[in-house]
């Protein structure tokens, strides 16, 4: 079993629960606009992937932050920023049996990391 992170309401994680769906790949969803992110987990997914790779600069959310905020340049401002607007955190964030992650979604790509 695969645990995704993300937010229910997005439209990149909607095709992600059809694909798993369609696919037979079971999974447990962490909400983490509704549950949050503990700061281990960022702190993990930091040493994992990198903090500039985490963060959405994309969304709404970098959009409305102002230009400090998005000046961000350390992984402790990083982090904390990160805890502040869960939205920033980019999605889905899926962890495989094998304790590795994958960030976004390509169909292809998510295929052979879930199996």
């Amino acid at each position: 079993m695969i645990k995704i992170h993300g937010i229910k309401n997005c439209d990149t994680m909607k095709k992600v629960f059809a694909w798993c769906d369609a696919n037979g790949v079971r999974y447990e969803f962490h909400d983490y606009k509704k549950l949050g992110v503990p700061r281990e987990a960022l702190l993990q997914w930091c040493r994992a992937l990198g903090w500039q790779t985490l963060i959405n600069r994309k969304g709404p959310t970098w959009r409305k932050l102002n230009p400090e905020q998005q000046a961000v340049s350390t992984q402790s401002q990083a982090v904390t920023l990160m805890m502040e607007h869960s939205s920033l955190i980019r999605r889905p964030l899926t962890e495989n049996d094998a304790g590795q992650y994958l960030i976004g979604f390509d169909p292809t790509v998510f295929d052979s990391f879930v199996r």
